[in-house]
């Protein structure tokens, strides 16, 4: 089959290992933390999440199972989102919580391209308005959203995030202020649709700069404990979730202004 771009092997490929690691640990890694201790049947909920990370990821690589992977992958990050993320922003004001959140919105807008991209006939009579341009427009709204409390975080957190600019870089502070700011810039422009194909691709390209400059050497050099782990392998789910909404505006300027006429990468 002809694939939406690079951005969906490499997101199919991150949950393929998501998956993999939760079996391998017996616990939630990456993207599936923040789950109370005391909730009933935690490692059977542990092990369901490899299930779905291993199953859906690679259900993308095959056209037949494209659609329900797609499907399956969707419903079951924004139960996440709504359930688990979501259930504490009432009981905590801090600026982590949100940006823990945003970052399961990143991967449930990225998952949310795919289903428009691989929505079957059944997808479409049911849930049209969650498929096609429609569903590809609120996907990236949400992205946009998303984008938001990553930028608000590094100014709540701005001696945290500059301690992990890397040495050789100058101006870590200004680093730190200048990638918030960008990633607040990003994340209105994608809302608005305002130049929102180059905000998509800058956000996206920033996560990627962030994964290989930040934790790629930390990986490399194998100094590495289960938390640089887990923040690993969610920066590299961030950074597909972005490429993936990002590859959803081919075919549209670059410059592009407005929100109408929202035009998808549509599957064969």
């Amino acid at each position: 089959m002809r694939i939406p771009g690079l951005g969906y092997v490499f997101f199919a490929a991150i949950m393929i290992v998501i998956g993999i690691l939760g079996f391998i640990k017996g616990d939630f890694v990456a993207i599936w933390q923040s789950v109370p201790k005391s909730i009933p049947a935690r490692l059977g909920l542990a092990y369901l999440c490899a299930v779905v990370a291993l199953g859906s990821g690679a259900g993308l690589l095959f056209q037949r199972a494209a659609a329900p992977a797609a499907r399956l992958l969707l419903a079951y990050l924004l139960l996440w989102l709504l359930l688990i993320k979501a259930s504490v922003i009432g009981h905590a004001r801090a600026v982590g919580v949100w940006e823990d959140c945003a970052e399961t919105a990143v991967m449930v807008a990225g998952a949310w391209i795919l289903y428009a991209w691989f929505a079957a006939d059944w997808d479409r009579q049911r849930f049209g308005f969650a498929t096609g341009d429609n569903g590809t427009g609120l996907a990236r709204t949400l992205y946009g959203l998303a984008l938001i409390p990553f930028g608000v975080a590094h100014f709540a957190y701005i001696r945290e995030t500059a301690a992990l600019v890397p040495a050789w870089l100058p101006a870590h502070m200004a680093w730190a202020y200048f990638t918030g700011c960008t990633y607040i810039l990003a994340g209105l422009a994608v809302t608005l649709g305002v130049y929102g194909r180059m905000a998509a691709a800058l956000s996206a390209l920033q996560m990627a700069i962030f994964t290989v400059l930040v934790w790629g050497p930390i990986v490399a050099a194998g100094h590495k404990d289960a938390f640089q782990l887990n923040e690993s392998l969610i920066s590299c789910a961030l950074t597909a979730s972005g490429w993936v909404v990002a590859d959803s505006y081919r075919g549209l300027p670059w410059l592009r202004r407005g929100r109408s006429a929202h035009k998808t990468v549509r599957s064969p």
